[in-house]
């Protein structure tokens, strides 16, 4: 009986072990607010190479006020989200940790990582200008502070000034034209514009399709979704693409993200995954797949991309950008940019 009682409480106590071990190092659990048909095969391919599972999770919002209110209790490892604010606003509510950035250095541009390692652009997407191929001639406008030149009065289409993308190009011309600079660039912006800022960005095209504007101030991979959707290509192709201010600082950048969570229970899967994503691999298939920018010097672009060309990108650090939110945001509402 003695016997037998050791060999119970030894297979229990493997059995234990084996359980934990595989639960601990087999997975790594994912809060996104990125739909999983741009993510999910980038996990499979995770998966097939290292053999941990991810288990995804898709919210349209909500992910700060989760992850507060699990607090301790979250099973989330990494979050996902697309926008340097959405990534600032989860970091500055105390929900991530920091990852060393030298695991990153070779294949994530410094001015998209967090200055102590919080969070890590993952792809970026171009704030582009577009403009009607029959209603703008060529080389009209070419950079942002184009955009104020009263000669476009009633031509211009955009979103909401506090919107986290228009936020976010305005916090970078805070940056490089200071807060009275910035507000006379607003305000001439405001004053272009066609119609009460509304929709999506691909809502703005649609409306220079329709003939409302002439010109409108977009994310580049929306061109993508539109050429991929039949009843959406005239819209894209009504239009022409023009990266900003290639004679000066560059076209403003923004990112896809993914930072580690405070209380990650599987921290060295989620690394790992993280690792995976910045790789060749990975970047490549988030060009393929989603027409964004791979962060990742050298890594093939989609054909579309290379149709439109090489372009200078404006170096800003994002982290900067980010620290200009509010300020961007109080401007919005200074300037009555929708109103």
């Amino acid at each position: 009986m003695f016997r037998k009682l050791v060999a119970l409480v030894v297979s229990t106590v493997i059995g234990l072990a084996s359980s934990v071990s595989v639960s601990h190092a087999g997975e790594v659990n994912v809060y996104s607010y990125r739909k999983p048909k741009l993510i999910d095969p980038m996990f499979a391919e995770f998966t097939k190479q290292t053999g941990i599972k991810v288990n995804s999770v898709y919210a349209k919002k909500g992910m700060l006020e989760k992850l507060q209110s699990e607090g301790r209790n979250s099973p989330a490892d990494l979050v996902f989200t697309v926008d340097i604010g959405r990534l600032s606003d989860i970091h500055k509510a105390g929900l991530t940790q920091s990852v060393n950035r030298e695991r990153f250095a070779g294949n994530i541009p410094d001015n998209y990582m967090a200055p102590h390692g919080h969070w890590f652009g993952l792809t970026t997407r171009a704030r582009i200008i577009v403009a009607s191929k029959e209603r703008v001639a060529p080389n009209a406008i070419s950079t942002y502070e184009d955009l104020s030149d009263a000669k476009w009065k009633g031509r211009i289409c955009t979103r909401s000034g506090k919107h986290p993308y228009m936020v976010a190009l305005t916090a970078s011309i805070i940056v490089h034209h200071g807060l009275e600079g910035a507000k006379t660039w607003l305000s001439g912006l405001r004053d272009n514009l066609a119609r009460k800022p509304q929709g999506n960005d691909r809502a703005q095209v649609k409306a220079i399709k329709e003939g409302v504007c002439d010109i409108a101030v977009i994310n580049h991979y929306y061109m993508a979704k539109m050429f991929n959707d039949p009843k959406q290509v005239p819209w894209a192709e009504a239009v022409n693409v023009i990266f900003p201010n290639q004679s000066g600082r560059g076209t403003h950048m923004n990112v896809s993200g993914v930072a580690l969570t405070k209380y990650a229970p599987n921290k060295d899967n989620a690394i790992k995954l993280m690792e995976f994503l910045a790789s060749e691999a990975g970047q490549e298939m988030y060009a393929q797949k989603n027409a964004e920018y791979p962060v990742k010097p050298g890594v093939a672009w989609s054909d579309l991309q290379n149709s439109w060309g090489r372009f200078k990108e404006d170096s800003l650090s994002l982290g900067v950008v980010a620290d200009n939110r509010t300020a961007a945001i109080k401007l919005a509402d200074e300037v009555k940019y929708n109103d």
